[in-house]
């Protein structure tokens, strides 16, 4: 069966990993999505998958920072006998920075290994993987 990709997202199966490149202003409703959409894929999958989430073309975000700590710590609860995986944040702004920290600390010491980078080249290289597929 195959994947239903939330918006602006895509699925590397060669290498198992999923990419989000969200857009405009990034709101609670997108990040609901997305969530919704790892868990049901997390139970389907054989496999576990890695992430990449490229905020550079975010414009903007509306986000309560209280909602972000619930939708981590939910996520570091679902996934606690889960394998481990990693997650990676390329960010570009300070408001995004602050947001992606939250979730880093949160799912600190779980199976959701999150980081935040400045550079493509540094989320390449600790996800293991060529950095054109990282690139547009």
């Amino acid at each position: 069966m195959k994947m239903k990709l939330p918006p602006h997202a895509a699925f590397h199966h060669d290498i198992r990993l999923i990419v989000w490149r969200p857009r405009g202003v990034l709101r609670e409703k997108q990040i609901s999505e997305v969530v919704e959409f790892l868990e049901k894929e997390e139970d389907r999958a054989e496999k576990p998958f890695n992430r990449f989430t490229d905020t550079s073309k975010l414009d903007a975000i509306d986000l309560d920072p209280h909602f972000i700590l619930r939708v981590s710590l939910h996520r570091r609860a679902v996934y606690a006998q889960r394998p481990p995986v990693k997650s990676a944040f390329y960010v570009t702004s300070e408001a995004v920075a602050r947001i992606v920290q939250i979730h880093v600390l949160a799912t600190d010491h779980s199976p959701l290994e999150c980081a935040m980078f400045e550079t493509l080249e540094d989320t390449a290289k600790w996800l293991g993987v060529p950095v054109d597929t990282l690139e547009m």
